[in-house]
This record gives structure tokens, C-alpha cells and sequence, in this order.
């Protein structure tokens, strides 16, 4: 159940931001204004994720559960309130210092924003004014994600999961309302609206655990010093995979033109909607449990509950790549050609996006194999590997940007997850004993099965798009049923286990409907 929740939750929300995606592209296209937008989110975005998200993910929740396990609620409640004030005060420093610095770190970002159309100084300066109005984004992101983490270890995943909604239904009102009066601000407006909604939702769910909290600010607690031991190489590691994704791609985008780190930025969230949907939701579900299989120290029922996990991602995130990347060009035109985006944003957005699709994958096995490193309390391993693939990523790009331009800024950093997520399987095989073998044998049925897949999408609908937008919906929508029928049935010649799992449980919602239902037209 809780994984349902969390799929559903995150389902709704990416589809939330692909209509996000679709008003904003509406509205502003891949333009130069959309730019300096972009550049704008990534320094109040950087400070929640190194802060708030660390604390949330890898720190706050295996020692909220030793602690409640071991002393009780009361206990386990001050460090909840202690790790919330603490994080809210340190984000509200960073805030401070980011409001501060703003003019000079957005041209160090993006060098060359706006240059190549003689809007630099116009450009930066609006960066610079979008910046500063949304970090209150992560002060209050800062909260929220604390009570998020609160909840989630309490595994509570309703209100997390409606939260993200909120916040992009926010930004849509911004580029579908604001956007006419206001630009690009309207959206930002959006992000800060989203921001307070997100935290304000998720309030209810602490009453109901009659969460007992206290203004208590201190580091001499043990249960915080260990918070904060095992946040600290965390946040160099959100740290590193925020500028291995988003600040090497806006400071190269900057340079390959006007428009670019836009498209790269609209490629990017088309890509990770099976990301989210498949390897961030069954990982961030499955956390808590890898947490309290790990407290028991039980590493041979983390193994297997780690190898299930990798299998159960897989078996959905590899055909959505292989999908996603043959029907690249009709997908965008769908989602994005409206308004101000134009065929020719289109043609740029599905470079980067087939790109982007070779790292899917690899993606999604570093959400599982970290949390399994994570649960062990091992937040270094993790953060080793986000560092080499920053650097792989930054080599790359650096040698494919002019040349290549978007499509080589796309694919360095899947070339550079691939890298990070081998070196965490190999490791992670180490630690917990080698099932690598029986893992790989399952995920070759799989890529048997979506390579099959893949042949019927390519010789039914081909790669390439060229017709009306209507055409390319139907493109899209019958070539990934015909891809999707072209899978199940090979992955059930195979024997793969999850189709006959996955059979099992919808005969049995099938039957728990049934029963449900009135009969002889009677009331139920």
C-alpha cells in the first residue's frame, strides 16, 4: 500500500509538471527570458537539496527509527524537533548569503547568458531579481521537507505525496494566470506559492501522529551530532549530483546559444517522468523497511530486498527508456508545440531528450543501490561516486558542447550515471554478498524483452516524426501500445517473474472489486 501511495503520489505530481512543462512552454517557448529563469531556480533549488533533502533522505530517518526504537516516542520526538529547528536555521543562513551574493554568482553560472543576442547585462540582472525572490522557496522547502522525513519515518505517505501536486498546480496558475501580467516573474511567484502550499499541506499528518514538538536548539544531543554525521557527506553529495545534472548543463547550455539550457531543461523533466514514477517511487517507499531490515542487521535480508527492488525498477524503467527514446520527436511535439514553442524548439528538445533517455537506467539503480548504503548508515560511498561522475560529467561536456551542443551536454551526464551506478552495484555487491550474477541473468530477459519492444515501436512508427500534431499523438499513443503489447508478451516467454506477479495482483484486485459489487442489482 505504501508503494502504491508513493507511485500515485509521484505519478500525479509528474503529470502535474508535464502540464507544468506544457504552460510554461506555452507561455515562453525556449526563450532567453526562460533562461534567465532557469538559472535563477538553481541556486534557492541547490540550497534545499544539500540541506533539506540530505536531512530527509539519508540522515534524519534510520536514526528517527533506531531512536524510537530504542527510546521510545518521547525521545524520538525531540530529535524530530531539534533536527527541524536546526535545519530551518541553517537554510535561513544560506538564504541570507545567497540573497547577498546573488550578483555575482549568477554570471558565474551561466558566462554566457544572454550574449549571443546582446542581452547579457538585461538578462543577468533579471536572474539576479528572480533569484532573490525565490529563496524564500527553500526556507520553506527547509520545513517541509523535515516534516516530510517526520512522516515518511512514521511511514506516513499520503500527505508527502499530495504535496509536490500542490506545488506544480502553483506554478502552473503562475504561467497560465501570471505570465501575461508579470513574465517570467509569474512563474517565480508560482515557485514561492508552491513552496508554502507544499509545507502547509503536510501539517495535518503531524497532528495526527501527535508529534510533540519543542523551540529546542542544540548540537549536544547524540541523536543530532549522529544527524549531522551522517547528513555531512550527503550534502556533498546532493551537492555534486545538483551541479553534476543542472549547473554544468546551465553554464555550458549558456554558451552553446540563446534558448539552450531551456530545451536542455524541458528534455530533462520529460525524461525523468519514468525516472519518478518507477525507481524514485518504489525506492523512496521502500527506504524505511531497507532502514529496519539494516537496524536488525540482517544483511542477507538486505541483499535480497535490494536485488527484488533493482528487478521490480527495472522491469518498468527499462522499456519506458527504450519507448521514450524511439518516440522521442512525436512526445515533444504533443507535450511542448504550442504558443511560443515552436517546431524548431521541438527539433532541439528531442535531441537532448533521446540523449537523456540512455541514462534512465542507470538512474534509476543509483535510487535503490544508494538507499541500500543509506540504510547501512554508509553515506560516503554514495557521495565517492556522485564525485567521479561530476567529473566524467564536467570532462565531457567541456569536449562536447560546442561541437554537439545539447545532445553532447545530454549525453555526458548519462554517460557519467552509468559510471556511478556500476560503481555502486559493484560495491554494494561487496558489502552485502554477490548476487550480481542472478541479477544480471533477470535483467538481460528484461532487455531481451524491450529490445523487442523496440523493434516493433521502430518498424510500426518508425523514429522520426513529420505531420500535424494530431498525427504525432497518434504516432505516440499507438506506437507505445504496440511496444507495450511487444514486451509483455516476450517478458512472459521469458518467464520474467514480475509478469506473473504483476498478473497475480490484478486477479486479485479484480477479485476484492468483485465482492464489492452489488449483486442481482441489489445495493452492495
Amino acid at each position: 500500500m505504501a508503494a502504491a501511495i508513493v507511485a500515485a503520489g509521484f505519478l500525479g505530481s509528474r503529470l502535474l509538471g508535464v502540464l507544468r512543462t506544457v504552460a510554461i512552454a506555452r507561455a515562453f517557448g525556449a526563450s532567453p527570458e526562460l533562461d534567465a529563469y532557469q538559472v535563477a531556480f538553481r541556486i534557492p533549488d541547490l540550497i534545499f537539496q544539500v540541506l533539506a533533502g540530505a536531512t530527509l533522505g539519508s540522515a534524519f530517518i534510520p536514526v528517527f527509527a533506531r531512536t524510537l526504537r530504542s527510546e521510545g516516542e518521547e525521545r524520538a520526538w525531540l530529535l524530530a524537533s531539534r533536527a527541524f529547528n536546526l535545519v530551518t536555521a541553517a537554510t535561513a543562513a544560506l538564504c541570507l548569503a545567497g540573497w547577498a551574493l546573488a550578483p555575482a554568482l549568477v554570471p558565474l553560472f551561466a558566462p554566457g547568458l544572454g550574449a549571443d543576442i546582446g542581452r547579457r547585462e538585461e538578462l543577468v540582472a533579471e536572474a539576479v531579481f528572480l533569484t532573490r525572490l525565490m529563496l524564500l522557496s527553500p526556507l520553506l522547502f527547509a520545513m517541509s521537507g523535515m516534516v516530510t522525513g517526520i512522516l515518511n519515518a512514521r511511514e506516513r505517505f499520503l500527505y508527502p505525496a499530495i504535496a509536490p501536486m500542490l506545488y506544480n498546480l502553483a506554478i502552473i496558475f503562475g504561467a497560465l494566470v501570471l505570465a501575461e501580467p508579470l513574465g517570467v516573474r509569474g512563474l517565480a511567484v508560482g515557485v514561492v506559492c508552491g513552496a508554502a502550499l507544499h509545507f502547509a499541506v503536510q501539517l495535518p499528518g503531524l497532528w495526527q501522529e501527535r508529534m510533540r514538538y519543542r523551540p529546542s536548539l542544540t548540537w549536544a544531543d547524540p541523536a543530532v551530532r549522529e544527524v549531522g554525521r551522517l547528513m555531512a557527506p550527503r550534502v556533498a553529495g546532493l551537492a555534486a549530483a545538483q551541479v553534476n545534472v543542472y549547473f554544468i548543463a546551465t553554464y555550458f547550455g549558456s554558451r552553446v546559444g540563446a534558448g539552450a539550457i531551456a530545451s536542455l531543461n524541458y528534455a530533462w523533466i520529460v525524461a525523468n517522468l519514468p525516472l519518478a514514477v518507477f525507481g524514485m517511487a518504489v525506492s523512496t517507499a521502500a527506504f524505511p523497511r531497507l532502514a529496519a531490515i539494516a537496524a536488525e542487521g540482517d544483511w542477507e535480508a538486505l541483499r535480497a530486498q535490494t536485488s527484488r527492488l533493482l528487478r521490480l525498477i527495472m522491469f518498468f524503467t527499462v522499456p519506458a527508456a527504450v519507448g521514450l527514446a524511439l518516440l522521442r520527436e512525436p512526445v515533444v511535439e504533443v507535450l511542448l508545440q504550442r504558443g511560443a514553442f515552436t517546431a524548431g524548439d521541438t527539433r532541439v528538445t528531442a535531441a537532448a531528450l533521446g540523449w537523456y533517455c540512455l541514462g534512465i537506467v542507470p538512474q534509476a539503480g543509483i535510487e535503490i543501490h544508494s538507499r541500500a548504503f543509506y540504510a547501512l548508515g554508509d553515506t560516503r560511498t554514495p557521495v565517492v561516486m556522485a564525485l567521479a561522475a561530476l567529473a566524467v560529467n564536467a570532462a565531457l561536456s567541456a569536449v562536447l558542447w560546442e561541437p554537439f551542443g545539447v545532445s553532447g551536454l545530454a549525453f555526458a551526464v548519462s554517460a557519467a550515471s552509468w559510471l556511478e551506478w556500476g560503481g555502486l552495484w559493484t560495491l554494494a555487491a561487496r558489502r552485502l554478498g554477490d548476487g550480481t550474477t542472478e541479477d544480471l541473468h533477470a535483467l538481460a530477459r528484461v532487455a531481451v524483452a524491450a529490445g523487442t519492444m523496440g523493434v516493433a515501436i521502430a518498424a510500426g512508427f518508425g523514429t522520426r516524426h513529420e505531420g500535424s500534431t494530431l498525427e504525432a499523438f497518434v504516432d505516440a499513443f499507438l506506437g507505445a501500445a504496440a511496444g507495450a503489447l511487444a514486451y509483455f508478451a516476450m517478458a512472459a516467454l521469458l518467464q520474467v517473474p514480475e509478469v506473473y506477479e504483476l498478473a497475480e495482483r490484478a486477479a486479485t484486485q479484480l477479485q476484492r472489486l468483485r465482492g464489492r459489487l452489488p449483486r442481482n442489482g441489489g445495493p452492495a
